[in-house]
């Protein structure tokens, strides 16, 4: 009688660990956020030659905080399976930018094509430095570059770093994490391309024809769609549409055959910035341009197309009737909510999801419009497509509330007005001098 009772108590408690793991399990996908504490990168890059660089006075960073950054640097990042496996190979330090190109200059011809990264530790000084050190790292020698602020450096703590190897892992071609196999949506399962798009004006006050406005498309790079190359253009002042699309598209469909060595037989098109009055006129003429890259590649192919305009700005927001399904300390929606019905429109393809968590004040969900879709989606596929690929962001462990291919594209255009001043080494006037900026994650 004792040994069937501790059976039976035995059984109930495993029972008991087992909702319990399904509990944590659940709220874990309801918050959208997870945890890098004893895991590891999924594909992680050792760095074996890397500089830093320094523009601050030497009583703010001196070379006992050098070297206690490097080290804290090294630990986190063989814990997280990318490991940094000696202290910088070049030091300086320096209080201007002036010497900024000789030391690019003297670290290439030193290293060449070892050298894997160059960090900079900046202070609040060195706004005006930022874009020389991303035109240089990215336009002339194609090296990835990372800059930190000194009070970050300083403090070195666990987040942070852990943060700062994200991006690290990204920009030198590792996969910080994927969806899981039992997760993810069908449409992974077979060759696919999800294209970003996104086109930056100059500020509002800004009545300078001359000043360009610019576009960036980025595309997936392999099947977990959780890298990315981009290609950036200028164009005509505050213009829309993508006047180069079709030799973007182009140019990423050429680059994902030689990645994966499969041409996709799916294109999914997200793109951002677009009111609903230039809803047509984009998919008169992006989508076609889209259509005639993959003729330029070959006359039959004909992958199918499916273009989504994503919009943030509008005055749409949800809130949980109930207090059970209030999420995070704001009481927002859970993430991964989302409306398909009563508020959308009536006959066209459109919805609203949420698929981050709300950290500070009320969520806004992010409106989805199917323009086109020859894929044939349900809802629920293209729904779900779209909520997993807000979770291989790679700057945080987090869902973000645009998919990942989208915010690249604003990430890109961004960077793009860091070197825009200079046309003669503007991103198509002067290639790099180690690789191909379209192979490199350098906007992440």
């Amino acid at each position: 009688m004792d040994i069937s009772l501790c059976l039976l108590a035995f059984l109930l408690a495993c029972v008991h660990a087992c909702l319990l793991c399904l509990v944590v399990f659940w709220q874990l996908c309801l918050s959208g956020v997870w945890d890098m504490r004893d895991r590891t990168f999924f594909e992680g890059k050792s760095i074996d030659c890397w500089a830093l660089l320094s523009f601050t006075s030497e009583r703010e960073f001196d070379q006992k905080a050098s070297k206690y950054f490097s080290s804290q640097l090294q630990r986190m990042s063989r814990t997280l399976n990318m490991p940094i496996t000696r202290g910088p190979s070049f030091i300086r330090s320096a209080s201007s930018t002036d010497q900024l190109g000789l030391w690019f200059d003297e670290m290439v011809e030193k290293f060449g094509s070892d050298l894997a990264l160059v960090i900079v530790i900046t202070s609040p000084r060195f706004r005006a430095g930022y874009d020389e050190v991303k035109r240089l790292g990215d336009l002339v020698y194609g090296i990835p570059t990372q800059c930190i602020q000194l009070r970050r450096a300083q403090e070195c703590k666990p987040q942070v770093l852990s943060n700062i190897c994200l991006k690290l892992n990204a920009k030198l071609g590792g996969t910080n994490y994927v969806i899981s196999s039992d997760e993810r949506s069908r449409v992974l399962k077979e060759p696919v391309i999800f294209l970003g798009a996104d086109v930056t004006h100059p500020a509002q006050g800004e009545k300078d024809e001359r000043c360009p406005s610019i576009a960036a498309v980025v595309g997936s790079m392999d099947r977990h769609a959780s890298k990315y190359a981009g290609d950036v253009r200028m164009q005509k002042h505050r213009q829309e549409i993508i006047s180069d699309l079709t030799e973007m598209v182009k140019q990423l469909l050429e680059e994902f055959y030689k990645q994966t060595n499969k041409a996709p037989k799916r294109i999914v098109f997200y793109r951002d910035g677009v009111s609903e009055g230039q809803f047509q006129q984009v998919l008169v003429d992006e989508l076609r341009a889209i259509q005639a890259a993959c003729k330029l590649l070959h006359p039959d192919y004909c992958p199918g197309i499916t273009m989504v305009v994503v919009q943030k700005r509008h005055h749409t927001r949800f809130f949980p009737v109930s207090p059970k399904d209030q999420a995070g300390k704001c009481g927002n929606v859970p993430a991964g909510t989302v409306v398909d019905r009563d508020i959308v429109h009536p006959s066209e393809f459109d919805f609203y999801l949420c698929s981050h968590q709300g950290v500070q004040g009320t969520s806004r969900p992010t409106h989805y419009h199917v323009l086109w879709d020859d894929n044939a989606f349900t809802a629920d596929e293209l729904q779900l497509l779209t909520y997993h690929l807000c979770h291989v962001y790679v700057r945080c462990t987090r869902s973000v509330s645009l998919p990942a291919p989208v915010y690249y594209a604003h990430l890109a255009a961004y960077r793009a007005r860091c070197y825009k001043e200079r046309p003669s080494t503007s991103f198509h006037g002067k290639p790099s001098r180690r690789q191909n900026p379209l192979k490199m994650m350098y906007f992440a």
